[in-house]
């Protein structure tokens, strides 16, 4: 029989990891799989344990927690030469990855998908080289509202405490100074917003048309807001994001494979909603189709 590792976060949203931890044993179990459980209890555990999946033979990886979950488990499979598949059951507050891959959100539906599923590359991104990230590299507004919300107002009140966060960065919204170079040109400016994501939705605030995002064709989205002149310009960026509606401007998109950020100021990132902070010069790449997904 096969071999999977499953690493559970039990405090993921409304601790849903603990409350269903026995039907996502039992579906993937029926799907021919030995399943071995191991509980995270604090930052880097999830990645600690990935990294040794390769060696200790396990066939398959299945992540059960949110986005921050998934995110410490590719890091520690990025740390192999060789990759074994990875599953997702979404657990988090949002799920911004979950909703790109439209993953089912009853874990013990999503787990019987993994149980019978066939993997299929993705990319992935990497930060200056040494750290990764699946969905969204960004600063800015919005940014810090996925590690700003606390974990158990995350788990009352949910994808709402988001929304909620992210309405009062508007009222301390600044700007940053970058150079920001692309693979078809280069920008400069004043930025009260800037991302590089693989994925539909951010922090469940910004969202993507589906015809805008291909999770493994070898680039990433760009979006970056400069600083507003005046309230009208503010009310265009504030309208846009609420309402996934960009046709109206306020927000500018690129595509590019490779990015890098220049800025003389302390930027706090999001990488998956992981701090993570830089002065100077960051560099982005992406990872064509480094992580073999099960769905």
């Amino acid at each position: 029989m096969k071999k999977m590792l499953l690493i559970v976060n039990p405090v993921s949203g409304k601790t849903k990891a603990k409350t269903t931890l026995f039907g996502v044993v039992e579906a993937l179990q029926k799907g021919g799989y030995i399943v071995t459980v191991r509980l995270t209890d604090g930052r880097g555990d999830a990645t600690k344990y990935a990294a040794k999946a390769v060696e200790e033979g396990f066939d398959a990886v299945v992540a059960f927690g949110g986005d921050g979950t998934l995110n410490e488990t590719i890091c520690g499979l990025m740390e192999n030469e060789k990759t074994v598949p990875l599953g997702y059951i979404p657990a988090g507050s949002t799920n911004d990855f979950a909703q790109s891959m439209k993953l089912l959100s009853t874990p013990s539906k999503a787990a019987a998908v993994i149980a019978e599923g066939e993997a299929h590359r993705i990319d992935i991104g990497r930060f200056n080289g040494e750290r990764y990230f699946t969905y969204v590299a960004g600063f800015g507004a919005f940014t810090q509202t996925s590690y700003n919300v606390p974990q158990e107002v995350k788990n009352y009140l949910g994808h709402f405490a988001y929304v909620l966060e992210g309405v009062k960065e508007l009222g301390s919204i600044r700007s940053y100074k970058a150079t920001i170079e692309l693979d078809d040109r280069t920008l400069q400016g004043e930025y009260i917003f800037f991302s590089v994501t693989n994925s539909k939705s951010v922090a469940g605030i910004v969202k993507l048309k589906d015809e805008l995002v291909d999770l493994r064709d070898g680039v990433f989205e760009v979006a970056l807001v400069k600083m507003p002149r005046n309230i009208i310009e503010l009310n265009k960026i504030a309208t846009a994001i609420t309402t996934s509606n960009f046709e109206n401007g306020g927000i500018e998109f690129y595509k590019s494979s490779k990015v890098k950020v220049i800025s003389e100021e302390e930027l706090n990132w999001t990488l998956d909603g992981e701090f993570a902070s830089s002065k100077g010069e960051v560099v982005i790449e992406n990872v064509n189709k480094a992580i073999k997904f099960i769905r």
